[in-house]
């Protein structure tokens, strides 16, 4: 290794539609997540990191810019990353990173086709210099012909016909519990499989004469749920947590229909498998950065770009401003970093990025709406934020330790007490006015603020 080199190397683990509360380290004994709870006791696990869009596009958008995604009009998935727009991706590149990528990016959604080796070439313009960006899993699902590396390898083994035929059934199923069946690929042939596979080549090959980030972005355990059967197997009559009644007081009609126990349970015990599908990768990665003693020098994070309803509130996906939706799991380890810290500091998953840049040492960008954890981590601070945010087309909401106020389509307002109704059953709107005015005019202030005022 060089020994002028001070930087620590960067490893950003990426689930897509993970939520809070299906990790072990959490205190979810009914999922197996071993080598995640591990990196909980090597680091800081935050209990309270919220998205700032609860969909795909938006969400990871915010995360490269450190910017709220409604100031680039990014409110739903038909959303492409400005190129004019810094990214920390090219920020760290432009300091002496390497910077990889492996997995889902969703930062040009709208454009079907990854190439064949996901190199296209604007996401070196993003800022990667060594990008993999794979399909995501109901895109890799239309992938005959290919339409990304992941497609293009199942071609390559004889497999892409039967896995775009499964995936046509499961669409026509409607994705959710009527598709909850396992996987028709072997396990080694699963998305998430083969992202472990090729972040372990590229981490057992990548020199060491400059500081890498690495972006690790598994595709489950997003719905469709249909985890290998190895690891449904292990899930099949495990007891998993009820939904959360969607039969709460004052609150919206649940627009999709309402499953059977026996069907939410179903979707949550394929959910847990396919989150222990991605916790034995997460194993597997960081085997290859002990072997190569490179652990000691790396900052590891994981995190999830939103979370998934399973059926809490009558509702599923992702979308609404429930916990379940916008609530996701964040652990930050690393050199020089607390070991087994927890916080409940509320957080937002855009401070992960000046996070990053300042203990990469090349400074926060310098337009951003985001604020650094680093108070937080080093024990220097018990807050950050007084409330954090979150919007999508069709409605924002503006949460503090004890209330969440949701402003929806059509006027429509929900106030919770979360303090009293952890589970949001309780619409208090008309009874607390005061709150309702209090929450609406410091929504609307952190919007204006931010960049514009930084």
């Amino acid at each position: 290794m060089n020994g002028a080199r001070r930087q620590p190397n960067i490893l950003f683990i990426m689930a897509d539609q993970f939520r809070w509360d299906f990790l072990g380290a959490m205190g979810a004994g009914f999922v197996h997540t071993p080598y995640l709870d591990m990196l909980a006791a090597d680091g800081t696990l935050f209990t309270h990191c919220f998205t700032n869009s609860p969909v795909c596009a938006p969400a990871r958008t915010g995360l490269a810019t450190a910017l709220q995604p409604v100031r680039m009009g990014h409110l739903d998935n038909h959303a492409f990353l400005p190129l004019r727009q810094p990214t920390y991706y090219q920020r760290l590149r432009d300091y002496g990173y390497r910077v990889g990528c492996v997995g889902k990016l969703d930062l040009g959604k709208p454009d079907a086709y990854n190439g064949r080796y996901g190199d296209r070439p604007i996401t070196y313009a993003w800022g990667f210099t060594h990008p993999e960006e794979c399909e995501g899993k109901m895109h890799a699902g239309k992938g005959n012909p290919p339409n990304g590396p992941y497609t293009y390898w199942l071609a390559e083994r004889g497999l892409v016909e039967r896995f775009t035929n499964d995936y046509r059934r499961r669409e026509e199923a409607g994705w959710l519990w009527a598709a909850a069946w396992d996987s028709v690929l072997p396990a080694d042939a699963f998305e998430d499989a083969y992202i472990g596979s090729r972040a372990v080549e590229w981490l057992r090959w990548v020199p060491d004469d400059f500081p890498w980030h690495y972006l690790v972005s598994f595709v489950g355990p997003h719905n469709p749920f249909d985890p290998p059967w190895e690891y449904a197997d292990r899930y099949r009559t495990a007891d998993v947590p009820p939904a959360v009644n969607p039969e709460g007081q004052g609150k919206p009609v649940p627009v999709t229909e309402t499953a059977t126990p026996a069907q939410i349970a179903l979707c949550r015990r394929q959910y847990c498998a396919a989150i222990e599908a991605i916790d034995d990768q997460i194993g597997r990665i960081l085997a290859v950065l002990e072997a190569r003693g490179q652990r000691d020098n790396t900052v590891i994070v994981f995190a999830s770009d939103h979370g998934e309803m399973l059926g809490d509130h009558g509702r599923w996906t992702k979308g609404v401003f429930y916990e379940g939706s916008i609530r996701v799991p964040l652990l930050i380890a690393g050199p020089g970093l607390p070991r087994g810290a927890r916080t409940d500091a509320l957080v937002e998953l855009i401070d992960v990025n000046p996070t990053l840049c300042e203990l990469a040492g090349v400074g926060a960008m310098p337009l951003t709406d985001a604020t650094s954890l680093l108070p937080l981590l080093r024990g220097e601070s018990e807050a950050v934020h007084d409330e954090v945010v979150s919007q999508i087309r069709s409605g924002r909401c503006i949460r503090t330790r004890d209330w969440k106020m949701i402003q929806g389509a059509g006027g429509h307002v929900e106030l919770h007490d979360l303090a009293n109704d952890p589970d949001e059953l309780r619409n208090v709107a008309d009874a607390r006015s005061d709150i309702v005015r209090r929450l609406s005019s410091r929504l609307t202030e952190r919007y204006l603020e931010g960049a514009c005022l930084r």
